[in-house]
């Protein structure tokens, strides 16, 4: 199990760190640190938290369901979808609506899940769900460009490159009510996928004859992943890569069982991006470093050393995946 005092050590973090550090002597002191501290670094730690929870059990399920260690979040379509729907939202004008860039990326969640499930069709398992997020991915992704390139206004497609890399930056305890109800109820609904995904590293045939119901399983995992990274992109914008390297990680440290690693999962992707989010704020200069942009770079290396260690031959319980 991931050590709990790393998360409290990296929630703290998150609260101190900034151009201005802020002591836990002065958190809840009167005046301008008492200020920062409830009004943007308690949120913004908290949804860091959610997030990365959400994104790390995400990836965890999908390594599980799809018996590959390269999947993650954004291989099923519903990342893009929802970024779709954000960038939709800044194009019409709605993000001057507090509720407006969430609930258009909700929606495209919303959207991406049931277009899943018609394209993965009843029975098509693991290979099925790939081919049908593949293709969302490759839809939003193309209409998210097509949305950039007609924006006349550029200071519009300056919000949208900048939305699209990703931050939790200025968010307020109405992001957080907005976003946890969803993530929580994603992940219970993720959670309820252990024993399934246990079974299915048996194969399908082998999961099918000790009684897993393998649709039940993809309805799960569509509908739990589709709730968790929905929300999360609501919120933040696209932060890749959580979801590919906190289950290696916690595999690594655990074991390949894929029900074992998928609470430590969830905690190692807020610990991680809750040290990331921290970090951004340390960058020189006035501004901070896109959320986004940090994960890419942490995690493309990451990316690579798992495609060489396959290579070499080393494999595990996910076999030639």
């Amino acid at each position: 199990m991931v050590p709990h005092h790393l998360f409290l050590m990296a929630f703290l973090f998150s609260l101190s760190a900034g151009k201005i550090w802020i002591g836990p002597a002065h958190w809840f002191a009167a005046g301008a640190n008492g200020w920062i501290m409830a009004e943007l670094r308690l949120p913004r730690a908290i949804l860091g938290a959610g997030i990365g929870a959400a994104l790390g059990l995400s990836g965890a399920v999908l390594q599980g369901y799809l018996r590959n260690p390269l999947a993650d979040p954004t291989v099923v379509g519903v990342s893009s979808s929802a970024a779709f729907g954000g960038v939709v939202a800044i194009f019409l004008g709605l993000a001057v609506w507090p509720y407006g860039i969430f609930t258009c990326a909700m929606l495209g969640a919303a959207a991406a899940v049931l277009l899943l499930a018609m394209l993965a069709g009843r029975g098509t398992g693991p290979l099925g769900f790939i081919l049908g997020g593949m293709v969302l991915s490759t839809l939003a992704g193309s209409l998210t460009a097509f949305l950039i390139s007609i924006q006349a206004n550029p200071y519009e497609t300056s919000e949208i490159i900048s939305w699209l890399m990703g931050a939790i930056t200025d968010r307020t305890m109405d992001d957080v009510w907005r976003a946890l109800p969803f993530i929580l109820a994603g992940g219970m609904l993720l959670l309820q996928s252990g024993r399934m995904l246990d079974a299915l590293t048996l194969g399908e045939a082998g999961a099918r004859s000790i009684g897993a119901d393998l649709n039940r399983l993809r309805w799960l995992v569509i509908g739990g992943v589709g709730l968790c990274v929905g929300a999360a992109v609501a919120v933040s914008g696209v932060v890749g890569f959580v979801g590919l390297i906190v289950p290696h990680l916690m595999r690594s440290w655990i074991g390949e069982r894929p029900s074992a690693i998928l609470i430590p999962s969830a905690i190692g992707g807020a610990i991680l991006t809750l040290f990331a989010d921290g970090l951004v704020r340390l960058a020189p200069g006035a501004g901070e470093i896109r959320l986004g942009i940090v994960m890419a770079i942490l995690g493309t290396p990451f990316f690579l050393a798992i495609l060489f260690r396959q290579r070499s031959g080393r494999k595990g319980a996910f076999g030639d995946a």
